[in-house]
């Protein structure tokens, strides 16, 4: 039951709402409620015009559960929990530019990620998610049988394969001052998970891929790759998605247990500048 403040207009038919009506720096438990139910329905939801410190995006996120800190990149010096996810004039590439699920590598991948815009780009800089729920069940009974059991290897950090050091060993070096190989790296970056995952908390079943998909567990790359290929582009069709227009002191919260999402890289020569907290997830079944 929705409070009397809380607004829920969701913004395509797949998935995704825009919730109007709540602040979120100041939210009652009952409006957190509505927020926490809107979420769950909808995958991912939006809200405009928040303004909040970074110790209030902090306080925001721990109501989710637990704050997980990125393997590979550092987070604010006043408020670690916090990453400042910046592309300059002069950058081409972005954070974020491929389809993906947040920490998929790890054996218990992020349960939600908090994005907030700081600066945005006068156009272009959007960012796009698809509902993982209907990329399984607009599948043919045939594939939901085929597929039921497979487990996929997801690698966080390919470059350890190139020259033994990891990127987690590259992170902790460059921040004490240390040579790469001497940093111990005590952070998992390769995964096993259920191909079809079931969410803890609605019951639903969805699909689980993610950019750090690179095979079916028992296969090779290339026996992996036509389905794999498959899977990923049926999951990200036009009518599964929805996409979302950034301004300053709008905040974006999915669900990467049942989403992917991307991040689209057509601002060139503009700033854009997001800070994004990752909620700590359990083990995907």
């Amino acid at each position: 039951m929705l409070t009397n403040t809380v607004e829920v207009q969701p913004i395509a038919g797949a998935l995704g709402a825009e919730i109007h009506g709540v602040d979120l720096a100041n939210m009652s438990d009952a409006e957190f409620s509505d927020v926490h139910q809107a979420f769950l329905d909808h995958c991912v939801v939006f809200f405009r015009d928040q303004k909040m410190t970074p110790a209030q995006q902090v306080q925001l996120a721990k109501r989710f559960g637990e704050i997980h800190y990125h393997p590979f990149v550092a987070g604010l010096d006043e408020q670690p929990e916090v990453l400042e996810i910046i592309k300059r004039e002069e950058d081409k590439r972005n954070f974020g530019g491929v389809w993906h699920t947040d920490q998929a590598f790890s054996p218990k991948p992020a349960l939600a990620t908090l994005l907030y815009a700081k600066q945005s780009p006068k156009t272009g800089g959007d960012t796009m998610f698809t509902n993982m729920y209907l990329a399984y069940e607009t599948l043919s009974d045939g594939m939901k049988h085929m597929i039921k059991d497979l487990r996929t290897v997801n690698l966080g950090d390919r470059n350890k394969a190139v020259d033994g050091v990891s990127r987690t060993q590259r992170t902790k070096a460059a921040m004490s001052g240390i040579r790469a190989k001497d940093a111990d790296e005590g952070v998992e970056t390769d995964s096993e998970h259920p191909l079809v995952r079931t969410h803890p908390e609605t019951g639903r079943k969805g699909l689980y891929l993610s950019s750090h998909t690179v095979r079916f567990a028992g296969m090779t790359e290339k026996e992996s790759a036509p389905l794999l290929n498959f899977l990923k582009d049926h999951a990200t069709q036009p009518g599964l998605t929805c996409r979302f227009r950034w301004d300053v002191g709008s905040l974006a919260i999915w669900d990467n247990r049942c989403t992917q999402h991307i991040a689209l890289n057509d601002y060139q020569g503009q700033r854009r500048v997001m800070h994004r907290i990752t909620v700590a997830g359990d083990k995907p079944v």
